[in-house]
């Protein structure tokens, strides 16, 4: 299976783009004050938060059915650190949040099947060069 993203870019480092999806469902504007400074649009840290947490949500949904849990719905942040202190900037961190509306299943199991995902998510896998990536809290509700 393949995926494709597409990114268009318009004029020099001041300039503007486009990031899109081959589905089509994402086409967003993204520029260097987006990324940097707070302005309106996205960029890529944001979008690979966003990638993450939905692999990981998806990943740990599959987990807990199999183990016979009943599952209402799984609620997942994955934020993503730039640190541009440097000479380049450099993605330094990932921290995980999930909660879960999860029927029969302890805390503990809730824990333990978070980790898990948090090592074995498809994206999780992908992102292993990032330095620290933790997962913060998986609370049941």
């Amino acid at each position: 299976m393949n995926q494709r993203g597409n990114a268009v870019w318009n004029g020099d480092i001041k300039g503007s783009g486009e990031i899109s999806t081959q589905s089509g469902t994402v086409k967003a504007p993204y520029s260097v004050g987006a990324r940097f400074e707070g302005q309106k649009g996205t960029n890529p840290e944001e979008l690979i938060g966003a990638a993450h947490a939905g692999c990981y949500t998806m990943f740990l949904t599959g987990q807990l059915t199999k183990a016979g849990a009943q599952v209402k719905q799984i609620r997942t942040e994955s934020k993503v650190t730039l640190d541009t202190s440097g000479d380049v900037p450099k993605v330094v961190k990932i921290t995980l949040t999930t909660e879960g509306e999860v029927e029969g299943i302890t805390q503990e199991e809730f824990q333990k099947q978070a980790e898990n995902a948090k090592e074995h998510c498809p994206i999780s896998a992908l992102l292993k060069a990032v330095p620290e990536m933790e997962l913060a809290s998986a609370t049941l509700k």
